[in-house]
């Protein structure tokens, strides 16, 4: 009676069984020297690497062994290559181990390679090849424009993996859960993530960051940073001069202005009047050299984008140069009137400078007070001989009609 072949049993065994039982158990069976077996080794390699397949012989007696690909293609005949594929090379043939290396392995390598050894009836085993492919470092797409008041649409991505990778979105050290979609390529996957999140101006900057997790990575991850672009309509606000401007001064004004995208085109004009003749423009500059009263007004810088205009003003009051304050001398002993007046003749007296109490940047100015005063002093004089000539008229009446009083007894008794 012919003994049992192990190949046969081996093929009786439930599939359950691990490969090191299963050894055992063929271990056991072949009890006779001419008992030959074959064992293979699962093999897992990351695309591009490089793959060691081994089938490892017992009780070899120098049977042929045949190695053959998944789409059973002999790979090498008893050591000698049969398949016309440089990436394969045998490496080792010994009567214990014969290996063969597979160099920059792709998925379409992936498979069972077969390790037969043909006695009086062939056996074989088969080692397992899996491939694994690791994730590229995301992509982030925006689906339309992020404006402020409104949504943005966040979708990051990663095209190709095996298994498929794992997707989360982080912001401040924070996760934002997202919509997660996976599509089946044949052997590989593509992972996407959505996620929708309102934005203001002050999200404009903002930094995310797509993360991508998978087993072929060892614990790290692919990381793709992306900055939130906000749109906005423009701000503008006029940076005035410090103090008070005086004729003569120069003035300088910038434009302040923000806005996403940023206003390129800057627009300086004075409101209901042209603007003056010295008047230069710089980009958000405005300048006047040798001001004078006639540049008062106001002054407005204007800025636009696709999301909106906006605008400032800025009064400009220029004040007298040169300003000087006397006092008119008392006409009653408690009485003093300060006198105002613009220069338009020399004046003989010594000026003194003085604040206005409306506005303490300006100076209030009057010039000579002599003609005020002798005015002010033939007034005085001729109310004063008014005076005495009815205080005189009205004694002088009182002084008559007494007389004639006493006078008409005196005719009587006569």
């Amino acid at each position: 009676m012919r003994p049992v072949r192990s190949s046969v049993l081996c093929r009786l065994l439930p599939a359950p069984f691990s490969l090191a039982l299963r050894s055992l158990v063929l271990l056991l069976l072949c009890i006779t020297p001419r008992c030959q077996a074959v064992q293979a080794e699962n093999v897992t390699v990351l695309e591009g690497g490089t793959a060691q397949i081994s089938c490892r012989l017992q009780n070899y007696d120098g049977s042929i062994v045949v190695i053959q690909n998944p789409r059973r293609q002999t790979l090498f005949f008893n050591g000698t290559r049969a398949l016309k594929d440089d990436r394969f090379q045998m490496v080792l043939f010994t009567p214990r181990l014969v290996r063969i290396t597979l160099t920059n392995v792709s998925v379409s390598d992936e498979g069972g390679y077969f390790c037969q050894l043909y006695t009086d009836a062939t056996h074989h085993q088969v080692a397992t090849l899996s491939v694994l492919v690791p994730p590229e470092t995301p992509t982030v797409e925006v689906k339309q424009e992020a404006v402020e008041g409104g949504e943005v649409e966040l979708t990051c991505m990663s095209p190709r993996s095996k298994p498929a990778a794992t997707l989360r979105w982080i912001r401040n050290g924070r996760e934002i859960p997202g919509v997660v979609s996976q599509q089946d390529n044949g052997k590989t996957f593509s992972v996407s993530s959505t996620i929708r999140i309102p934005v203001e101006r002050k999200d404009n900057g903002a930094a995310l960051s797509c993360e991508a997790f998978h087993a072929a990575l060892s614990g790290q991850k692919r990381i793709r940073h992306y900055r939130l672009d906000v749109y906005f309509a423009p701000t503008v606000r006029i940076v005035p001069p410090s103090g008070i401007l005086r004729e003569g001064d120069s003035l300088s004004l910038t434009c302040s202005v923000t806005g996403n995208p940023l206003p390129r085109n800057i627009q300086w004009s004075k409101i209901n009047d042209t603007l003056p003749e010295r008047a230069e423009i710089s980009g958000p500059t405005f300048q006047i050299s040798r001001l004078s009263q006639s540049h008062n007004g106001t002054y407005l810088c204007q800025a636009q984008n696709n999301y909106g205009r906006a605008a400032d003003h800025y009064t400009l009051l220029v004040y007298d140069n040169v300003s000087v304050t006397t006092t008119v001398p008392p006409t009653t002993p408690t009485t003093t009137q300060p006198i105002t007046s613009h220069p338009t003749t020399p004046t003989l007296l010594t000026p003194s400078f003085a604040p206005d109490s409306k506005d303490p940047g300006a100076v209030v100015e009057t010039h000579s007070a002599v003609p005020y005063a002798v005015i002010g002093g033939v007034l005085a004089l001729l109310v004063f001989t008014v005076i005495c000539v009815l205080i005189v008229t009205i004694w002088c009446s009182v002084r008559q009609k007494g007389s004639y009083r006493t006078r008409e007894p005196i005719l009587a008794w006569y």
